[in-house]
């Protein structure tokens, strides 16, 4: 199966901005997750995966996204809005993205794939259900598109599970 095809040009740069970010999680010594949330407006919110450096177990990069956007930004304008993540958003991400309001989602690398990098250590394993279950439990509709650009989204998990 060939990934989806990005919308537009404005999802294909978001996209690459979140998967640098997850470089910039890496190289900080956090998971490498990224995410852009992009109002319909053309404001930003921009996040990295930043557990390693809080010791916050829930300071993925989504989640940490949806924390900075909430407090300026209302339910109806998130609800225009989309987030870009650099890897299939995991069950609390997911979520949090539903309590959020935003109603469209775009990934990089699936958690299937995820898992190959991970590999069997308990500590690296995840709840094995897709955000696509999560959303589909949701009275309104978020639309999910992904895995879009996997390969350059999973060049930040070379070689950084294995440590």
């Amino acid at each position: 199966m060939n990934p989806p095809e990005l919308a537009d040009e404005r999802d294909g740069r978001y996209l690459r901005r979140a998967i640098e970010l997850s470089w910039t999680a890496r190289e900080r010594g956090n998971r490498p997750f990224g995410a852009v949330i992009a109002m319909a407006d053309g404001k930003v919110v921009e996040a990295w995966c930043n557990t390693s450096e809080t010791g916050d177990c829930t300071g993925h990069a989504e989640t940490t996204a949806i924390r900075l956007a909430s407090p300026r930004h209302g339910r109806e304008e998130l609800a225009g809005a989309t987030i870009y993540s650099s890897g299939e958003p995991c069950v609390m991400c997911a979520g949090a993205i539903f309590w959020s309001g935003i109603r469209r989602v775009v990934f990089g690398i699936d958690a299937v794939s995820l898992r190959v990098f991970r590999g069997e250590r308990a500590e690296q394993r995840d709840a094995e259900l897709s955000c696509r279950d999560v959303f589909a439990a949701s009275p309104h509709a978020i639309e999910c598109i992904g895995p879009v650009l996997p390969g350059e989204a999973s060049k930040a998990h070379e070689g950084f599970w294995q440590r």
